[in-house]
C-alpha cells in the first residue's frame, strides 16, 4: 500500500520524555551546583560543555580564546548557580546566555585593546614628531650660538654662502673683498663652527 498522503508518524513518546528529562537533568544539576556539589558541577560541565563551546566559538572564533572564555563561563556558573530561576527560563537558555555574554565581552575587550594599541602607537608617532621638532630647535639654537662666536667677517661669509646660497665669488663681491680672503674667512669660520658644535657638523 502506498504511503502517499500519509501524515508523518509522531515522535516516539520515549524521545519526548528523554528531551524533557535532559532539560530537567540540567536544572537538577544547576541546583546541585548551587549547593556547591562538585559532582553535579562535573556532570553539568560534561552535559553542557559542548553547547557552551559552540556558542562561544561562534562569537570569539579564536580557538585558544574560546577555551579561556569557556573556562570563564563555567566558573561563573559555579559561582552564580544560586541565581538560576527555573520559572524564568530553561537551564540551557540560562547557560547559553552566560556563554554568549562572556563571548561578546571578550570580543569587545580585544577590540578595545587593539584600539588602545593604535592610540598608543599614534601617540608615539606624535611624541617622535615633537621630539624631532624640539631637537631641531635645540640644534638651531646651538648653531646660532656658535655663529655668534665667529668674528663678524667670518659670520658674514658663512651666512651668505651656506644660508644665502651665494657662491664664493658672489660673497666676495657682496663683501667687497678679495675671493682669496673670503675663502680664508670661510675656512676659519667653518673650523670654529665645527669645534663649537663638538664635531657633529
Amino acid at each position: 500500500m502506498s504511503n502517499t498522503g500519509r501524515r508523518p508518524a509522531p515522535a516516539p513518546a520515549t524521545a519526548t520524555r528523554a528531551g524533557r528529562a535532559s532539560a530537567a537533568d540540567l536544572e537538577t544539576l544547576i541546583c546541585g551546583v548551587a549547593r556547591s556539589d562538585q559532582g553535579a558541577f562535573e556532570a553539568l560541565c560534561a552535559r553542557a560543555g559542548p553547547v557552551v563551546f559552540g556558542v562561544v566559538r561562534a562569537v570569539v572564533r579564536d580557538p585558544s580564546q574560546t577555551e579561556e572564555v569557556c573556562q570563564e563561563v563555567l566558573l561563573e556558573v559555579w559561582c552564580a548557580a544560586s541565581r538560576f530561576e527555573p520559572g524564568r527560563g530553561s537551564a540551557l537558555s540560562w547557560l547559553t546566555t552566560i556563554a554568549h555574554r562572556r563571548a561578546v565581552d571578550r570580543v569587545r575587550s580585544e577590540r578595545r585593546a587593539a584600539e588602545r594599541q593604535l592610540r598608543a602607537a599614534s601617540h608615539e608617532v606624535a611624541y617622535d614628531e615633537v621630539a624631532e621638532t624640539v631637537q631641531a630647535r635645540l640644534d638651531g639654537e646651538r648653531v646660532r650660538r656658535c655663529l655668534g662666536s665667529l668674528t663678524s667677517l667670518q659670520r658674514e661669509s658663512v651666512t651668505l654662502a651656506y644660508y644665502g646660497g651665494y657662491t664664493m665669488r658672489e660673497v666676495a663681491v657682496l663683501l667687497s673683498a678679495p675671493e682669496g680672503t673670503v675663502k680664508t674667512r670661510m675656512r676659519d669660520g667653518l673650523i670654529r663652527l665645527r669645534d663649537c658644535l663638538g664635531g657633529t657638523r
